[in-house]
């Protein structure tokens, strides 16, 4: 058995896919579901219909009336939207680790960033970047869950100017990429999904480049120090991304970002 299997096999409670994620990712599976059953699904957690309530009137979506029907808020937001808001809101308990919300923030900026970025540049669908963005670092939850005191010395290792993928492999022979890429195959998440989270260090190793290279460029973008001015500027050449202002576009993100945050924490 390989390292990853064995570090995967010793996590005793590793974790299982929220029920209501699984739920509504198997309704949109079907050419056949509408919004009515995805507003069933939402309905039966009083305390998801209130938050998806919440965000859809929130200056986020800016709405100009209020909404207070599940199914009028799907029928307005749409599918995509909708099952990325039960994202967000069934993740949160599990990427706020010991009240360390640091990796929850990372997290909704770099998805709201690359749901930017797809946009602007029509790169690809904007509610799928929006979700490989916010799981990209699914892995750390991971690691966390293995060793948070061996993760506090990585990111103490990190702070000090080493490389994160080679501090992992060194305290734990394997790193967040690998690990979270194996939990999107566990929970049977979409291919682009797992390969987006695998390569988004290194994009010129994917087969599926595009994803990959645009969460590289937003989670350096969007860390606590930007690192920005460090990225591979010719891993970003085949699809065309320049980005004259990054201060501006990064002021934009943390901006809009904020509006999700503060929804998502009450």
């Amino acid at each position: 058995m390989d390292n990853i299997s064995e570090l995967i096999n010793s996590i005793k409670e590793f974790p299982a896919m929220p029920n209501v994620i699984m739920h509504a990712l198997n309704i949109m599976k079907d050419p056949e579901s509408s919004t009515k059953e995805l507003a069933k699904i939402i309905s039966y957690d009083q305390s998801l219909s209130t938050k998806v309530l919440t965000l859809v009137n929130s200056a986020y979506y800016g709405f100009p009336q209020q909404i207070t029907s599940i199914n009028r808020a799907i029928a307005l937001i749409g599918m995509s939207k909708a099952k990325n808001i039960i994202l967000t809101v069934a993740m949160r308990p599990m990427l706020i680790n010991q009240d360390d919300k640091e990796l929850w923030k990372h997290s909704i900026r770099a998805a709201v960033g690359c749901e930017h970025l797809a946009k602007g540049l029509k790169i690809m669908d904007s509610d799928e970047a929006f979700v490989v963005g916010f799981l990209h670092d699914l892995g750390k939850m991971v690691l966390s869950l293995k060793s948070s005191s061996t993760c506090q010395k990585v990111k103490e290792l990190t702070n000090s100017g080493a490389n994160i993928i080679e501090a992992e492999q060194l305290f734990f022979q394997t790193d967040h990429c690998q690990m979270g890429s194996l939990l999107a195959k566990k929970w049977q998440l979409p291919l682009l999904i797992a390969n987006s989270i695998k390569y988004h260090h290194n994009p010129k190793l994917s087969p599926m480049p595009v994803p990959s290279t645009l969460v590289y460029v937003i989670d350096a973008l969007v860390q606590d120090e930007s690192n920005f001015d460090k990225l591979d500027k010719e891993i970003m050449k085949p699809l065309n991304i320049r980005i004259d202002q990054p201060d501006i576009l990064r002021d934009s993100i943390f901006a809009k970002s904020e509006l999700l945050l503060n929804e998502l924490s009450t």
